[in-house]
């Protein structure tokens, strides 16, 4: 009874609230739950596009269950220094991500090219069954004579395949760069599934990356080394994943990858202090039913908020969030990826070498029993030891880090939900959760899981709410707007 009582009031105070003097006669208040890149692009997008078409969201509010934004752009600090320890690269054709960077007045890291001469070495869990060349030298005519060779030894190696590889990944990408496409001839989409068949990506979800290869002529030896060793450091998992994550994956080793300068978690801080946004840290949301035209938004700090519209940005698949009236999704798994920082010295005896300048900078794997890890790559050299980064699939035991390095100074360890674990054909929970104006960011994510994907998503989920909120909608394409924005405030080291 007491409940009742409550519900009763909080309908009643909405619609007090909505029709009081000082609100104007067609204002929405909008809930975001999740402040990651998903959280603050649809922030962003919403307050933008009602801007230019004179429709009035009145107020948005993003709640945040941890005390920094972000979500799984995050950094961590090792002896002094930081480094990214959640979503870390950007490709040059993310073009939502280059222009919030652009916008506020970010700084970028140099981008990686294909000329940088670092080593790659990929292991079978007893010996290298393929090593690049290395070199240390500073030069520009060296490192390019390096790559050259090593380019060599690949094609050597792999033969054509590398180059249908190559075709494959970009047919991807031309057809994903249809998202960007003005609107008068880029719809809005109500489902997951409309969006991948209208840019020609869907049939990439309904088969395996493996088969895909297949398909397209790459051989076995490829697909099970330098495939699998992309798959398993960007997914964490084996070509078992769909195609379009694999492809995606594989668009994820290339040349002029780049990342923010301090963090990437700056671009969901920036686009939150622009987009004039309340922030609530620290308040995690644990209830959201639909009551009349609003939704009571109850947190475990034992607060209630009431929007018109609610949109969740992270994903639902670890989280208790209860929903009344209930919900139907597709059930997901999230596949965790444990990301081990170290600053010290690998043992060469443990990869069969005899000194460390012969361990490859990055050691990729193949799928195999005796691989305790997915990857190990170096993230800055010091005079006598280096900063690494290690990526598996469980928590790596202190005792097989002291075999694997020598010299351990510090060493910090990160479990991540990083991303779902795909599979073929590809299930997908809907954009919108409901009848009404509940929607789902993370629906998208089953397609695949990056940075811009997730901006792609919330940017054509901003568009749904306000085509619906509003009889007609006439969005033309923005340039989005420069700012200088203090970020000191927004973030601190995990």
């Amino acid at each position: 009874m007491k409940s009742q009582c409550h519900r009763i009031t909080v309908i009643i105070l909405c619609l007090l609230l909505s029709h009081s003097s000082g609100s104007a006669p067609n204002s929405h208040t909008v809930c975001i739950v999740g402040s990651g890149i998903g959280g603050a692009s649809v922030a962003h997008f919403l307050r933008h596009y009602s801007s230019i078409q004179s429709q009035v969201i009145d107020r948005v509010t993003i709640f945040e269950r941890n005390g920094v934004v972000g979500g799984r752009m995050a950094t961590v600090t090792i002896s002094g220094e930081t480094f990214e320890a959640g979503a870390s690269i950007l490709h040059p054709k993310n073009y939502h991500t280059l222009n919030f960077t652009k916008s506020l007045n970010l700084s970028v890291n140099d981008p990686k090219n294909n000329e940088d001469t670092f080593s790659l070495g990929i292991w079978d869990g007893h010996k290298f069954v393929f090593k690049t060349l290395s070199s240390n030298s500073k030069l520009p005519i060296v490192q390019r004579f390096v790559s050259y060779v090593n380019s060599i030894i690949l094609c050597l190696r792999y033969g054509f395949s590398l180059y249908r590889m190559n075709a494959f990944v970009e047919a991807m990408i031309n057809k994903f760069l249809k998202y960007y496409d003005v609107f008068e001839s880029r719809p809005i989409f109500e489902s997951v599934e409309m969006m991948l068949k209208w840019a020609g990506l869907y049939d990439l979800t309904t088969h395996t990356l493996g088969k895909e290869l297949v398909e397209v002529g790459l051989s076995p030896l490829l697909i099970q080394e330098l495939v699998t060793v992309i798959t398993r450091i960007n997914y964490g998992q084996s070509v078992n994943i769909s195609g379009l994550a694999g492809a995606v994956s594989l668009a994820g080793s290339g040349g002029g990858l780049w990342s923010v300068k301090g963090g990437n978690w700056q671009m969901a801080a920036g686009l939150i202090d622009r987009s004039d946004v309340q922030l609530l840290l620290n308040e995690e949301i644990e209830s959201i039913s639909k009551l009349g035209d609003f939704y009571e938004l109850n947190s475990t700090l034992g607060k209630s908020y009431s929007c018109q519209v609610t949109v969740v940005a992270t994903p639902l698949d670890e989280l208790n969030i209860r929903f009344s009236p209930g919900i139907s999704i597709p059930p997901r798994k999230l596949q965790h990826t444990h990301a081990t920082f170290v600053r010290g010295v690998l043992n060469p005896v443990y990869f069969g070498l005899k000194e460390v300048k012969d361990i490859p900078e990055l050691v990729g794997t193949i799928e195999s029993a005796d691989v305790p890890f997915s990857s190990i790559s170096i993230l800055k050299q010091h005079d006598n030891d280096m900063t690494y980064k290690v990526f598996s699939r469980h928590e790596l035991a202190d005792d097989l880090l002291d075999k694997i390095f020598s010299v351990r100074e510090e060493t910090i360890k990160i479990n991540w939900g990083a991303y779902p674990h795909y599979h073929a054909p590809e299930q997908y929970a809907p954009f919108i959760l409901d009848d009404n104006h509940l929607y789902y960011v993370n629906a998208f994510e089953n397609a695949a899981s990056t940075m811009e994907t997730s901006a792609v998503a919330a940017e054509n989920i901003a568009r749904l709410i306000l085509s619906r909120l509003y009889a007609q909608v006439d969005l033309s394409s923005p340039n989005l707007k420069s700012s200088s924005i203090d970020l000191s405030e927004k973030h601190v080291d995990l």
